[in-house]
């Protein structure tokens, strides 16, 4: 079944998910083709140390510039043993909660659109990184991580190979899994006074 495809039953909400406007607006981005582009906006402070406060702004998309509905700031730090202040989780804990994040709304919204009903998803991840690279101490390690393993727990109202599928198809179509695997060009400008 392609990620579009709907079945001949009523389409309602389901999961909490607005599925009747999931569908809708997948037929809309289908005939206009320039409302799935999309612009994200955040900007950062410096607070001291390694703390910093993140703060995500107005976004653009579906032909509009949107406010959030509700304000929020990430604050990141380093735990005491790297330095920093232990007031926040890494920023690099970030990319993973992130991560979790997109898959699970994914299967959210998946399994509503193929009339799947949920009754459990959770899940957990962990990431390993050698600090040698960031420290400078070697040009053999990578500053990110290494490798990132990721499990879920899922149930619902369907064959575990549907589920299965579910979730595979949420892989496939994640925004955070695609930039972590094949990376973004990413470019900076610095304003020194």
């Amino acid at each position: 079944m392609s990620d579009a495809t709907m079945t001949k039953r009523e389409i309602t909400p389901m999961n909490g998910v607005d599925t009747p406007t999931l569908f809708a607006t997948i037929n809309a981005v289908q005939e206009q083709p320039e409302l799935a582009k999309f612009r994200f906006r955040a900007s950062n402070r410096w607070v001291s140390g390694t703390h910093s406060v993140t703060a995500p702004e107005e976004f653009d998309g579906a032909g509009a510039t949107h406010q959030h509905t509700h304000g929020f700031t990430f604050e990141s730090d380093h735990p005491q043993v790297l330095v920093g202040g232990g007031k926040a989780p890494t920023p690099v804990e970030y990319l993973m909660y992130g991560l979790l994040g997109c898959l699970t709304a994914g299967i959210g919204n998946i399994a509503a659109a193929r009339g799947v009903q949920l009754t459990e998803v959770s899940s957990s991840i962990e990431g390993d990184i050698d600090l040698q690279g960031i420290l400078g101490l070697s040009d053999e390690v990578r500053n990110g991580y290494q490798k990132l393993r990721v499990s879920f727990t899922i149930q619902g109202d369907a064959p575990a190979e549907t589920l299965e599928e579910i979730v595979e198809q949420s892989r496939a179509r994640s925004a955070v899994y695609d930039v972590l695997s094949n990376g973004v060009p990413i470019e900076m400008t610095v304003n020194a006074a």
